[in-house]
Formats: C-alpha cells, structure tokens, sequence
C-alpha cells in the first residue's frame, strides 16, 4: 500500500475516532469532567502526537518536524495556562524555531541524514539564544544579567563560522 493511501486511511480513521469521542462527551455530559482550566494545551500536544503517529503509519519522516513543533507549542501553553505567565509570550516565541529544529534533528536520526542532525541543532541552539536574549530585556529569566549582548555576538560568530563553512565546501 503506497503513501498515499495509508495516509488517507490513517486521517480517515482518526476523524471517526475523534467524531466517536466528542459524540459519546455530548451523551454523557459528565465524561468532559477531567478537562479543566489547566488541562486544554495538552489537546494541542495531542495534535502533535497525532502527526508524529501518522508520519510513522505514512514513514513520511518529514512529518516529525509539524509535530515536534506543535508539540512544544501545546507543553509551552501548558506550562503559561499552569503557571498564569502568560506576559512570558513576549520572549517564549523565540523557542518555536528550536520545537522545528528538534524535529528537523529527529528526521535526520530518522532517515540518517547528518546534514538534517547538523541544521536542527543548529536551529536549536540559536533558538536557545535568542530566547536568552529576548527573555533578558523583556522580564524573563536573565541568565547572563547585563551581559546578554555577548549572547547577540556569539549569535554573529555562530552566522559567520556557517557562512566560511559553507564558502570552503563549495
């Protein structure tokens, strides 16, 4: 059975499992109970678990990238709806790139392609930095004080290393 085809009978019958779901919470009013003011982002953690399941049932390996990202945006709502920080949006976005270059690092330890491992760490550790310095100025955890320029320098030597890199392999 080709891609195609599998991934199609996959989304199938996940709607009518998920249509089963909500149909039974609708004749059963007291089923949705469990769901509470904490517990909605992990229905986003879910979706991603959902395509994380569909990309192994499919062996699409790219499909590890949409659902590490929306995964660790699911657990990044958990912990702000869990902690009341919802203010740390102005500096928590920055880690979204990194939940894509997870997933990009997982898809090369998938299909054991270096250059993928190589580009999600890449795009992890500068997600991690610039988070560092977002964070820094906009109230969030200050790991390095009043030196969190040096983070923005580092960031400029990580860009130029890649660029003389890449100049020497072609």
């Amino acid at each position: 059975m080709d891609r195609t085809r599998r991934s199609g009978i996959v989304g199938g019958l996940f709607l009518i499992l998920l249509g089963a779901v909500l149909l039974v919470g609708q004749l059963v009013p007291g089923l949705w109970g469990w769901v509470n003011e904490w517990s909605w982002p992990l229905i986003v953690v879910a979706v991603g678990v959902f395509l994380l399941i569909l990309g192994i049932v499919t062996a699409a390996s790219a499909m590890v990238v949409p659902a590490s990202t929306v995964s660790g945006i699911g657990l990044l709502l958990w912990w702000q709806n869990a902690t009341g920080n919802w203010a740390s949006w102005a500096y928590a976005w920055t880690l979204i790139p990194g939940f894509a270059g997870i997933g990009t690092f997982l898809m090369g330890l998938w299909t054991g392609e270096g250059r993928h491992m190589r580009e999600g760490a890449w795009t992890v550790l500068t997600s991690l930095i610039l988070f560092a310095i977002f964070a820094s100025f906009l109230g969030g955890p200050a790991v390095l004080g009043q030196y969190w320029p040096a983070l923005l320098i580092l960031l400029g030597l990580m860009s130029l290393g890649q660029y003389f890199l890449r100049a020497r392999k072609s």
